[in-house]
């Protein structure tokens, strides 16, 4: 017997469902189907054994990820993680005073440079470091311009190194650190930094003390937006480095398609999710990712 006001099963039953979050119901079907369920499977496979002409041999073995060990592999994660870092950096320094120009500009033309920034991503990212091999390469516009100048007297070999590779990450990446900080900038409250210059701080106090809390989820966001995709970064190592400055994107695409070891090419892989992983939660205990308060 239902007593009055107690509601029924069938009403309590309708207000769970209603409450249910059925908006996300397609993307989490979506991110299970074709992100979790492939990454589970590239986990077993990296457990598994090369077969004679290529392909997996289900045998459960740990080799793959002991071979990881070997000093060849370790400098090629080293260079990745050196050049991400190098390319991380560098796009924030470059970027912080673009992105803090573009915020402080009068609104109308805030739209035209935040337009150029983006306008490299209507182009191909093929053809666009195709046209840095041009520019580097020993006969190209660079150092003819150089030599023109007597700044040097010989062509630079530029092309097929580190720092070709580092050049073309931070082109290529320089627009996800400036978009995430000017979003940041623009909301920062000029009244924050009025107060602190009307309290006799310095220009480099107001800045770490005031702006820099301000506007740390824009650092993070660009920092988390360059270092990931550096570190697995494929066609401009590819392209820029040649075989002399191979990163793991590189690696990970030779074991899979030349020597057809896939077993060893998924343990690169989760080693480098794991290297990316504790990356993170290392920024995020001591870099102040979920800490919201302004330092003392």
């Amino acid at each position: 017997m239902i007593t009055d006001g107690a509601p029924s099963r069938s009403s309590l039953f309708k207000q769970r469902v209603l409450k249910w979050p059925w908006p996300l119901l397609p993307p989490v079907v979506w991110m299970t189907a074709f992100f979790f369920l492939p990454l589970v499977l590239v986990f077993a496979v990296s457990f598994a054994s090369r077969g004679v002409y290529g392909g997996v041999e289900w045998t459960f073995t740990a080799t793959n990820y002991a071979v990881l060990l070997d000093p060849l592999y370790a400098r090629i994660y080293l260079r990745s993680l050196i050049l991400a870092a190098l390319t991380t950096a560098l796009c924030l320094l470059i970027g912080f005073p673009l992105a803090y120009y573009i915020a402080r500009a009068p609104v109308r033309r805030q739209g035209v440079w935040l337009l150029l920034v983006i306008v490299p991503f209507w182009t191909n990212f093929l053809v666009r470091t195709y046209a840095w091999m041009f520019l580097l390469r020993s006969d190209g516009p660079l150092n003819a311009m150089l030599l023109r100048l007597g700044i040097i007297e010989t062509p630079l070999q530029v092309l097929h190194t580190d720092l070709a590779v580092l050049i073309g990450l931070v082109y290529g990446y320089l627009p996800f650190m400036v978009l995430p900080l000017y979003a940041a900038i623009v909301r920062l409250d000029r009244s924050v930094v009025e107060a602190a210059w009307d309290l006799y701080a310095s220009g480099p106090t107001v800045f770490r003390r005031v702006v820099v809390p301000l506007i740390r989820p824009g650092i993070v966001a660009g920092c988390l937006l360059v270092f990931i995709p550096s570190l697995g970064a494929y066609i401009t190592p590819d392209l820029l480095g040649g075989a002399r400055s191979m990163m793991i994107g590189n690696l990970v695409q030779h074991e899979y398609l030349v020597v057809r070891d896939w077993p060893f090419g998924s343990a690169i892989s989760f080693a480098l999710v794991a290297v990316v992983v504790v990356a993170l939660a290392g920024y995020a205990k001591y870099g102040g990712l979920f800490e919201d308060q302004v330092p003392r």
